[in-house]
């Protein structure tokens, strides 16, 4: 009994730690512990259900994924979307197999979405979501780089595939971004914000596609009774399908083998292989489990795993006070790279390894990519939380975020917290300072270049140090300076945005401007009462404007900074002032103005405001497609809201002549 009672103890921490780390990785696209300590933990509570005789409430074993975010409207899958049993044996996969033939292919590494076609074309598009209840993206899967909108196939089709970025779009889209702790982690996360985007545009952006992996229903096809022949059909239609090899007993493993080469150099992110039976009837006629069906196994590639040990922890901070900790180990060669360093996350997972220095660890790259720790063969448990920030040496504090611990510096003037605002002031909406990247300012904040904004504009005086830093040259140094020169010149909407204010976006700041007329020294001294009445600013953004100038320090930092820039004169023009007091919202593609932004700014400049949801304030929204069923259409007719194409918006409100 007492044994019994231990178990299912066991199991409902095991459940709750699962159940945290699935919720995070499927809704939140984040990672609280690694793919080896998740599937080491589901292994155990499977080996304890199977002992105990009992499944628990919300354990994966019956459960799959999350629930689907609240952003994107939801819709429940005909069918459950199970995951697969898997293995990482090759024998288990000849043995499942039988006197059968089987097709074996890529386990891509993505979001599994279903696409429905009806009367050719393509009616919706749903990600997995939690199995039951999945997100709709029909919008988004237009704009997917290789699915067909219209198919020969005029009967019903349902397909379920999965999305995914290669990794040669991965790094291009990474290479663009010059802060490197603002990059993406992986492109399987890229691919699911991407994919979830509720603005399609960005989705096109991202390159994203389709690979379809299982054919659900097609009325009035006939397919001999063939996964194969489904395959084919797929291919047909206009679909790229997951590269698959026909196989039997005889050669699976060495079907395996080819893929387990080929994996290293592949452009599709792959954690596995997928093996279905290709008798369709024989694969139904066996049913399925709670948790997955039995007409498909997976096979998980075996992780290359190396011995180490530990050197130190690096606690690295960041710009939102964040400090990470890493572990710095004895290099080894991984997956034909030689490495000596793996995040640790979080002190949550710092403390479940029971990491101390002079352990022996194991090591192991997720997905062939990114170096994480499997084991800690020594448990030493020695490490010692840092007390002080090692950038600013303010007080550190340990803080619970959903049951994860993490450490945060609490300095509001740490360094490392102003890289965020001097992000901000360089950015192209701001003083757009050409060759400040966000990495440039942590270095140059680091040796004690900057302390407030009206530095930026001597970085000159570090002339021959800058030069002699690493990544640059006298080149870049001219591109630099010459950048900066340039910025002196700033329109006041910018230079307000600049400064960071809470809740000031470039749109308030430009509608604070025109209503003081651009005069900056009625603005800086507006009260948060007067300011509360202008149109679309309200109490909360009027207080943190005053507030902001009401503060002595930030005060003397706005003086300091008007000393190195010259404001461009602004005049309002009354007459051009067509839409005041009038909102609009913006969706779709267009084709009078080469983007959303262009169209944005025309509107602004007669006096309008363009806001990103329909509203009961929305004078228009202005959709090429009126037909659509996008959630903003809905919106619209919902509140009696008129729907405008481009050129209707051009005439009706602006008088132009098309």
């Amino acid at each position: 009994m007492a044994e019994n009672n231990e178990a299912i103890h066991r199991m409902k921490e095991l459940v709750e730690k699962l159940r945290e780390a699935s919720k995070a990785y499927y809704a939140q696209d984040k990672e609280i512990m690694s793919n080896f300590e998740y599937d080491k933990l589901c292994d155990e509570l499977e080996a304890l259900e199977q002992e105990t005789g009992m499944v628990l409430a919300g354990s994966p074993t019956i459960s799959v994924g999350y629930e689907a975010i609240d952003e994107l409207p939801k819709e429940s899958h005909e069918s459950p979307m199970l995951s697969l049993g898997k293995t990482k044996d090759r024998e288990e996969l000849k043995s499942w197999l039988g006197d059968k033939e089987g097709l074996l292919s890529w386990k891509l590494d993505g979001l599994t979405i279903v696409l429905t076609y009806q009367n050719g074309g393509l009616l919706k598009a749903v990600t997995r979501g939690n199995g039951e209840v999945g997100e709709v993206i029909t919008n988004n899967a237009k704009v997917f780089k290789n699915i067909p909108l219209r198919i020969k196939h005029q009967g019903e089709l349902v397909l379920r595939g999965e999305a995914v970025i290669t990794y040669h779009d991965f790094e291009k889209i990474n290479s663009h971004i010059e802060d490197i702790d603002a990059r993406y982690k992986n492109p399987r996360n890229l691919c699911s914000g991407s994919v979830r985007q509720l603005n399609n545009q960005i989705t096109e952006e991202r390159n994203v596609r389709f690979y379809a992996f299982a054919l659900v229903k097609a009325d009035g096809a006939d397919f001999g009774n063939s996964r194969e022949n489904q395959f084919a059909f797929l291919k047909e239609q206009g679909f790229d399908v997951v590269e698959y090899q026909k196989v039997d007993a005889d050669n699976v493993t060495d079907a395996v083998a080819d893929y387990e080469e080929r994996v290293q150099n592949y452009d599709i992110p792959s954690d596995g292989l997928v093996l279905t039976y290709d008798d369709i009837e024989y694969g139904r006629s066996l049913g399925r489990t709670a948790k997955f069906p039995r007409d498909s196994i997976a096979f998980k590639w075996a992780d290359e795993i190396r011995e180490t040990i530990l050197k130190e922890i690096e606690w690295s901070p960041s710009r939102t006070g964040l400090i990470n900790p890493v572990a710095i180990f004895e290099p080894v060669e991984l997956e034909g790279t030689t490495v000596s360093r793996a995040s640790v996350h979080n002190i949550s997972i710092l403390k479940g390894l029971k990491l101390g220095i002079g352990d022996k660890i194991t090591v192991y790259k997720a997905n062939m990519i990114i170096p994480q720790i499997a084991e800690n063969l020594t448990g030493s448990d020695n490490i010692e939380i840092p007390s002080v920030c090692p950038v600013c040496g303010g007080a550190t504090e340990v803080r619970a975020v959903n049951e994860v611990q993490s450490l945060y510096c609490t300095n509001s003037d740490c360094d490392a917290k102003k890289i965020k605002s001097f992000t901000l002031f360089v950015s192209r909406d701001a003083m757009n300072i050409d060759g400040l990247s966000e990495a440039t300012l942590e270095k140059f904040i680091a040796k004690g270049f900057i302390h407030q904004y009206q530095d930026m504009f001597h970085l000159d005086r570090y002339k021959d140090e800058i030069i002699a830093m690493e990544g640059f040259g006298v080149k870049s140094y001219k591109k630099l300076i010459d950048g900066i020169e340039k910025s002196r010149n700033v329109e006041l909407p910018k230079l307000i945005y600049s400064l960071g204010i809470a809740n000031i976006g470039l749109a308030n700041a430009k509608v604070i401007c025109k209503y003081y007329k651009f005069d900056l020294d009625v603005m800086r001294h507006a009260t948060a009462g007067e300011l509360s009445e202008i149109d679309g600013i309200g109490e909360i953004i009027g207080k943190a404007f005053e507030d902001y100038f009401s503060d002595n320090k930030n005060i003397e930092r706005f003086d300091n900074l008007l000393k190195e820039v010259t404001i461009i004169k602004e005049s309002v023009d009354e007459e051009d002032q067509i839409l005041d007091g009038q909102t609009f919202v913006i969706t779709g593609s267009l084709e009078h103005f080469e983007s959303r932004n262009a169209l944005k700014e025309l509107i602004e400049k007669k006096g309008g405001k363009v806001a990103g949801s329909v509203s009961a304030k929305t004078v228009c929204l202005i959709n090429n497609d009126i037909a659509s069923n996008s959630s903003k259409n809905k919106k619209a007719k919902e509140l009696n809201v008129p729907i405008c194409t481009e050129e209707q918006f051009m005439q009706a409100y602006l008088g132009m002549e098309i």
